[in-house]
């Protein structure tokens, strides 16, 4: 693999980084990432390692087992691993997602309990959020959380989970079942009807009540995708994270985070495709000796695909430093997610083209990415979301929805 460019930025402690996590990913490839993902086996010797390393934990607190630095240093880790063609969604849902929520606004309790096992590998947080008739609109979750006197019961549905069959835990986003909207400082929306207000909950996996069904798809990665039942799950008082109610404002201190190593892992993708088009085109022969990389036809479109991948990583990276910075960071970071996914599927098919029909053989190892990197077009939130975001919030068009 080819060093990443420098067009990023790095400082030397994140060159060192990118180094460092290259060097220990490298030895696993994307050899590894396959059979994992033919199988759906957790890779639990890469993901112990990265752990140990302090990879998994280098945005979290210190004083929680983390290395202290922000998301741009995750960030690095994230896209480095992809690079490498081990884009693992967890390194999203468990540190990026949930270590970044309970870490903002959860309880000495809950940041004691979980954060060391997420920072080092040994325990792992899926992130139910979605329902299958809510989808995109998270003001309309139903999942309820209702108060008995302990704690709550957690009754509902949540669908395309990732992982939570390995995790030890889930974060749970519910509605507030005896919560007006528009009560005394819960989150409402100024528009008609208001938001239901919304409560986080880390529910672990064990709890009577809680289970999930597969849902089968075309996939190729150690995750896989469930739908997840809410059967009178009970958890206790400090199973909440913040204040009940304040969900809405909680959760997005997991989003941003989200969309940005999301971003990542499609640049990681991208970097991994060039890379691999790269070589073969200098190496591969067809007509009088000549490389067919010397030939514009095959150089041209590689070429403009990694102007569109170094144009992304920028915009990845500039809303990881305004996250770090405790700037508003949504608008760059639904940009850099949008960005990063479109440039990723054209590079990666770019590469698949360059090689031609070996392009779909799975030893060259770029077919069964396809679907990942397809995947990130429509999660964790869709391009025409983020259409609708940046014409609301950017252009100041009128609310479509």
């Amino acid at each position: 693999m080819t060093a990443a460019s420098s067009i990023v930025g790095d400082t030397e402690e994140r060159a060192a980084l990118r180094d460092a996590v290259a060097k220990l990913a490298g030895r696993y490839g994307h050899d590894y990432f396959r059979r994992c993902s033919d199988t759906h086996t957790e890779p639990a010797e890469l993901w112990a390692e990265l752990g140990a390393a302090g990879f998994l934990g280098v945005h979290l607190p210190e004083q929680y087992g983390g290395g202290g630095g922000g998301m741009t240093d995750l960030a690095v880790v994230v896209e480095e691993m992809s690079a490498q063609g081990l884009p693992l969604l967890m390194t999203v849902i468990s540190p990026a997602i949930c270590g970044s929520i309970i870490a903002r606004h959860g309880s000495d309790e809950l940041k004691r309990r979980w954060l060391p096992g997420i920072a080092d590998g040994s325990l792992t947080m899926a992130f139910a959020i979605t329902e299958p008739e809510a989808g995109s609109n998270s003001h309309e979750i139903t999942t309820t959380a209702h108060p008995d006197g302990e704690g709550w019961r957690l009754r509902g549905t949540k669908y395309w989970t990732s992982g939570i069959d390995e995790a030890d835990a889930v974060l749970v986003v519910a509605r507030d079942a005896e919560r007006s909207a528009g009560g005394a400082g819960i989150d409402t929306d100024p528009g008609a009807g208001g938001r239901r207000p919304l409560s986080l909950f880390v529910v672990p996996t064990d709890s009577p009540g809680l289970t999930w069904q597969l849902i089968p798809a075309a996939l190729r990665q150690p995750e896989q995708q469930f739908t997840v039942f809410l059967d009178d799950v009970p958890v206790g008082q400090e199973a909440l994270i913040g204040e009940a109610g304040h969900g809405l404002r909680q959760v997005f201190a997991g989003l941003n985070p989200e969309r940005i190593t999301a971003a990542c892992i499609s640049n990681g993708i991208a970097r991994y495709a060039l890379d691999k088009a790269a070589g073969y085109a200098r190496d591969r022969t067809v007509w009088r000796g000549v490389p067919i990389g010397a030939h514009q036809g095959v150089a041209h479109p590689l070429a403009e695909a990694w102007i569109g991948t170094q144009s992304a990583r920028l915009m990845a990276f500039r809303a990881a430093e305004m996250f770090d910075a405790g700037e508003d960071a949504a608008e760059a970071s639904n940009v850099a997610k949008f960005v990063a996914a479109d440039t990723s599927l054209r590079a990666l098919d770019q590469a698949m083209q360059t090689h031609g029909g070996n392009g779909m053989a799975l030893e060259y190892g770029l077919a069964d990415l396809w679907f990942v990197a397809r995947m990130l077009k429509t999660a964790p939130v869709s391009r025409e979301m983020v259409l609708n975001f940046v014409a609301q919030r950017s252009l100041g068009l009128p609310a479509s929805y």
